[in-house]
């Protein structure tokens, strides 16, 4: 009997931490989820300026070709989910900086002094890293793209009207006009931002698993001719069938693999620095 009371007390023990956890999780994912909503209802309020300012590469491109900038809502509900689309979007970004400040605490009290020290700037530096490749898609890639996709073009480009109809039926040249869905067109640039602003999270990624020990510096270089291939597979499925943007997200992305590789190799040297220094070192494993 004295046995059993005393593994009985062991798993009461044990399960009043594991409760704690679970309702720290609980309390952070609540707010985390107001701060979304709270984020969400607020780009709402905005969604109209939020999507002109995503209309923006093409009306560009469209004006540089002397047409007018219209996209055209194909379903009456299609606007609405627009907005919803923009809204959910928006509010995740806007409120993101909350989320990881809640995740932050959630997993802090878990973690030493140092460990806390190197996982914080990775932290920091996610965001950064997003919204830096969120920008180079918006004012590099998307008016690339967007100008190749309307090279496509030809005969006038603007629809005849009823009463010129008769007219443009003596021109043998059928008119292919571009009249782009709200839908699409924001479907296809989210795509875009989306694809390069996770693809600059690869440093942040293979930093932070160089730091943990998981990854080497000669082991991502060993892996380079396959790394090559993942990538190029990447910007095929990341970016529709545009041999430009292919290039650029597959450049830019190696590009970065090769600096993740130079990052944890400044990692590993700095690590061997700090063992020789406490005489921990053993020159047997180089």
């Amino acid at each position: 009997m004295t046995a059993k009371t005393e593994q009985d007390d062991d798993l009461d023990d044990s399960a009043a931490p594991l409760i704690e956890h679970l309702a720290e999780l609980r309390t952070r994912i609540i707010w985390s989820m107001i701060a979304f909503m709270v984020a969400m209802v607020l780009c709402y309020t905005v969604w109209n300026p939020i999507y002109n300012f995503l209309t923006q590469p093409i009306c560009h491109a469209l004006e540089a070709r002397e047409q007018e900038c219209g996209l055209i809502l194909l379903k009456l509900q299609e606007g609405f989910f627009v907005a919803i689309r923009i809204s959910l979007l928006g509010g995740f970004a806007l409120a993101f900086p909350v989320i990881a400040y809640q995740m932050w605490r959630f997993v802090a009290p878990g973690l030493y002094r140092n460990e806390k020290q190197a996982f914080l700037p990775f932290l920091l530096a996610s965001p950064i890293m997003f919204f830096l490749g969120a920008a180079f898609a918006y004012y590099i890639i998307l008016p690339m793209a967007y100008d190749f996709f309307l090279g496509f073009q030809q005969g006038p480009l603007t629809l005849p009207d009823d009463a010129a109809a008769g007219a443009a039926g003596d021109n043998p040249m059928a008119a292919i006009v571009f009249q782009g869905s709200v839908d699409e067109y924001l479907s296809l640039t989210t795509k875009f931002i989306l694809a390069f602003g996770l693809s600059f999270q690869l440093p942040v990624l293979l930093t932070l698993m160089g730091k943990a020990g998981l990854v080497s510096a000669e082991g991502l270089a060993s892996v380079r001719r396959y790394a090559v291939v993942a990538i190029l597979v990447l910007a095929a499925f990341a970016t529709p069938p545009d041999v430009i943007s292919q290039v650029v997200l597959f450049v830019v992305v190696f590009g970065l693999y090769e600096i993740s590789i130079h990052l944890v190799r400044r990692i590993e040297k700095k690590r061997e620095a700090e063992l020789r220094a406490q005489g921990l070192w053993d020159d047997t494993e180089e």
